[in-house]
């Protein structure tokens, strides 16, 4: 029995094809819930009752079930109404909107600290409500926001490895299908671990960077 990592570059390639799925997802997945998140923000505070409501509905959705759940729901029960997505697109589609609810909640908060006169000023320079709200408020409000919606992203990436359930051939995926065909899970898992530690480190660094531009900026 023991530990043997020597078996590790007999399949390396397969560990390194599913640390860069897992890139792929955790990006496209964090671009659509920041978006979202500006998005979903500002059709809760200021759109027509008539589209707040339903909205209302889909935010307490999301955050009252499980991510796991979700995913199911997106890509086995849409294909019940027509709607086959491939298993990557379901994936980011779902981590996307349930970490939008909840990057929408950290904005919704920081749009309503923003000193109303930033709003009466931007309308008495001829402004409309939506370009202030795009132009100056929302970017301040973004802004304040940066380094929880940063650690949301490292809650994304962290799980990012459910998306194997539904096919996704990421990290963890990688690792048990290499494990299937050694029969040795500590090795792999613990590769697997260590690079998403890596991915990890580079996010955070990627938010330092953002976080001191932002400073300097100001």
């Amino acid at each position: 029995m023991g530990l043997d990592f020597t078996i590790i570059p007999g399949y390396l390639d397969i560990i390194l094809l599913g640390c860069l799925w897992t890139i792929a997802i955790t990006a496209a997945a964090a671009l659509l819930s920041f978006f979202g998140g500006i998005l979903f923000a500002v059709m809760a505070l200021y759109a027509p009752a008539v589209i707040r409501w339903p909205f209302k509905v889909i935010e307490f959705v999301f955050m009252g079930t499980p991510l796991l759940l979700q995913l199911f729901l997106i890509y086995f029960g849409l294909v019940q109404i027509g709607i086959d997505l491939p298993a990557f697109v379901a994936g980011v589609i779902g981590l996307g909107l349930h970490f939008a609810v909840y990057n929408s909640e950290l904005i919704q908060t920081a749009i309503l600290s923003v000193d109303k006169g930033q709003m009466e000023a931007a309308r008495t320079l001829g402004l409309s409500r939506g370009q202030a709200l795009r132009k100056v408020v929302v970017p301040q409000a973004v802004r304040a926001v940066i380094p929880p919606i940063g650690n949301n992203m490292i809650a994304l990436l962290k799980d990012s490895a459910l998306v194997s359930v539904i096919g996704v051939s990421e990290l963890t995926l990688s690792a048990q299908r290499a494990i299937g065909a050694t029969y040795r899970p500590f090795e792999f898992y613990l590769l697997a671990a260590a690079f998403y530690y890596v991915i990890n480190l580079g996010m955070e660094w990627v938010q330092r960077r953002i976080e001191r531009r932002i400073s300097l900026s100001r």
